[in-house]
């Protein structure tokens, strides 16, 4: 696949300043570029975003049919048929949905049709079956008979109690596109209606951007995986599982690598070996200040001279959970790889800012961000934060009542609380509170 990230100009260095939120997404969304377009067939292109104009080749439906089970009839032979007077037409044969043959109906005849299946010729309206007495000679029918099924006492006729206008429980070919309407214009999010629709008009593969390929992988030596025993001293890996399904939920195909030990020559040739399968690496863990911060060790020199804007940038920003933060590229490619920090709530806070904009744009979506709405803050005190820094605390929003309410406190490492949350409540930098009762921004998270 070709670059996923254009080279920008030789960044300047994060090192002696904090940089904002805002800064940081700008820089991300500036250099990351939509994946190029490639032909998928259906079932692989839901989610993704259409490149190009669809065109409908042949109407839709395809020919007047049957919106109902019943009787092909013409309109002058049912006219004033009622309960007590009854219109009784000859059965001339069946017409079924995919049927090759159809029978003409002539005066005072009828052809049994079921839902979806041509007008026969001569015939001018459908009479559904529960206005008949379905050929068997007794009352209102309920349902059709089986095809060939001749109950004892029928006829072979039709008894038929209400009059129909003309066109009556008939789909009109064309009705629902013509040939040459537009069925989707580029720029339009295939999901299931988009994708039947285009099945509908006969098209096998749709030209699209296709879903990014993103690798997640953790540092750190006291890392274990989920169904291990833990050692002393040892956590388990939750930062490449959450991202991972964070990707996934953002659009992406997702591979977990999982956590690296902390080393820097294993992290930089396992960043390497993932660059084949990769539109994106998102690592997690060792952009701090701390004496075995790996990813800064590792990538702080892998930028290519040669070529502008290569190379990865470590930031301190105005931030909190999340101050740490690395963004470049890597690879002949240029793959985006951005750097989180590890703390689960940091990691995950800044997935949600940076990473999941990353992923929609190399998508070609336009609706990169989540939605941010105003609420009511609900909670039992004023909540904290440190001046100059944009706080992102948990929350759970109330869109009924317009409100939201903390869970959990501040900490970076309060998962269970992350996972009971909805929304993260913003705090601006300029305020150093935000007092219950009072209006907040809050970044709803489904």
């Amino acid at each position: 696949m070709s670059s996923t990230a254009t080279p920008a100009p030789a960044p300047a260095s994060g090192q002696g300043r904090l940089w904002t939120v805002d800064e940081h997404l700008a820089d991300i969304l500036a250099t990351v570029r939509p994946l190029d377009p490639i032909e998928l067939q259906l079932p692989d292109a839901q989610g993704c975003v259409l490149v190009e104009d669809v065109t409908v080749p042949v109407a839709l439906p395809p020919f007047d049919n049957s919106s109902m089970d019943g009787y092909a009839v013409r309109t002058a032979d049912v006219s004033g048929a009622d309960e007590e007077f009854p219109a009784v037409l000859t059965v001339i044969g069946d017409v079924a949905a995919g049927g090759e043959s159809l029978p003409r109906v002539g005066p005072g005849e009828a052809a049994r049709i079921m839902t979806g299946a041509p007008l026969p010729p001569g015939a001018e309206a459908v009479i559904p079956v529960e206005w008949t007495d379905g050929g068997t000679g007794g009352g209102a029918a309920t349902s059709m008979r089986p095809a060939g099924s001749a109950p004892e006492g029928a006829s072979g006729e039709v008894r038929i109690y209400r009059p129909v206008e003309p066109r009556a429980h008939v789909r009109a070919r064309g009705s629902d596109v013509q040939a040459g309407d537009l069925a989707l214009e580029a720029g339009t999010i295939l999901g299931p209606p988009q994708i039947g629709l285009l099945s509908a008009i006969g098209r096998a593969t749709v030209r699209v951007h296709p879903r990014p390929r993103v690798v997640v992988l953790s540092t750190g030596s006291e890392l274990v995986q989920p169904g291990e025993a833990l050692g002393q001293g040892q956590i388990y890996d939750s930062n490449s599982f959450a991202l991972t399904a964070a990707a996934r939920d953002a659009g992406a195909i997702a591979y977990r690598v999982g956590a690296v030990t902390d080393d820097a020559d294993t992290l930089r040739a396992t960043i390497e070996d993932q660059l084949i399968r990769a539109d994106m690496i998102v690592t997690t863990g060792g952009v701090s200040v701390g004496a075995y911060d790996v990813v800064k060790e590792a990538l702080s020199s892998v930028g290519d001279e040669d070529e502008p804007g290569s190379g990865i940038d470590f930031r301190k920003l105005a931030m909190q959970p999340g101050k740490p933060q690395g963004f470049g590229s890597i690879g002949p490619d240029h793959t985006p790889l951005l750097a989180l920090p590890g703390n689960p709530v940091s990691s995950y806070v800044s997935f949600e800012l940076f990473v999941r904009p990353a992923i929609r744009a190399l998508m070609g979506r336009e609706d990169v961000h989540r939605r941010t709405v105003r609420a009511t803050l609900k909670a039992d005190k004023a909540l904290r934060s440190p001046a100059g820094r944009r706080q992102f605390l948990r929350g759970t929003y109330d869109a009924e009542a317009g409100s939201v309410v903390p869970v959990g406190g501040s900490g970076s490492h309060l998962v269970a609380a992350l996972a009971h949350a909805d929304a993260l409540i913003v705090v601006p930098e300029e305020a150093v509170s935000a007092e219950p009762g009072s209006e907040v921004d809050v970044v709803l998270l489904g």
